[in-house]
């Protein structure tokens, strides 16, 4: 039984991601797209068109994370003039940040002038966030759940998730805010002491997603609290949402 056991840990090798500032996701993972410049108007079109939430728009082109499903049905349609990077750094402070336009291929990066100070003086060093699954599917929820596990160990940060919104320094919201949840949510807002952030982890968070236009959500909470970090990702990356605090509570 002994000898299995190494038998795998030396097939599955080092799983712990020692530096998760530096990580590099192998090729396949849906991250950052790139829109080329060779992109004819009539793909364009056809893109748009197959875009199942409007995250592609014309009037300039432009690709929105925020509304993106990573379905790659835009990539296959244009023959990879449209294609999907292995980076993982898409989260962003601002949500114009989430646009990706034709011929760009930089990175996505926190503004740090848009950062309260307020963040990054009292949550430089420690941070407690209280998640909230307001409608979600429990991919997202999944993903978050990894941060805390072997491989990714966001703890060693000081970043952790907390049971209560008492204790907690600010909540991190997955899924569409549906009817049910969003006085919850309201609720367990008002709870989390002051000063306290928002993050919005994964495109139905952000937007609504496939459930933008349903009648069964209530999203008026975005409109009254700005977030301070959106998080795109169907469902995000432990990497993605690990480097995007880290980059908004300017931990080096």
């Amino acid at each position: 039984m002994a000898l299995n056991f190494i038998s795998i840990f030396r097939r599955h090798g080092r799983q712990y991601v020692k530096d998760l500032r530096k990580a590099v996701i192998p090729e396949g993972f849906r991250g950052r797209p790139v829109i080329s410049m060779e992109i004819t108007p009539a793909e364009e079109k056809v893109a748009e068109m197959l875009c199942p939430t409007g995250a592609i728009t014309s009037g300039p082109f432009r690709l929105d994370l925020g509304k993106c499903e990573f379905c790659m049905e835009c990539c296959f349609a244009t023959a990879g003039k449209i294609r999907f990077t292995n980076d993982h750094r898409l989260a962003a402070n601002l949500r114009e940040g989430l646009l990706i336009r034709k011929g760009e291929d930089k990175t996505i990066r926190i503004n740090p002038e848009l950062v309260g100070k307020e963040i990054r003086s009292f949550f430089g060093h420690a941070l407690r966030l209280r998640q909230v699954s307001a409608g979600g599917d429990n991919s997202a929820e999944l993903e978050l759940n990894a941060c805390g596990n072997v491989n990714f160990d966001m703890g060693r940060y000081g970043i952790e998730f907390v049971a209560s919104p008492r204790h907690a320094d600010g909540l991190v919201i997955t899924g569409p805010i549906s009817g049910n949840m969003a006085e919850a949510l309201q609720i367990c807002y008002d709870a989390v002491p002051t000063p306290k952030i928002v993050i919005l982890a994964g495109t139905a968070a952000i937007s609504g997603g496939i459930f933008e236009n349903s009648p069964d959500l209530i999203r008026s909470f975005i409109g009254t609290v700005k977030p301070d970090l959106y998080v795109p990702g169907n469902p995000p990356h432990p990497l993605t949402f690990i480097n995007g605090v880290l980059d908004l509570t300017g931990r080096k």
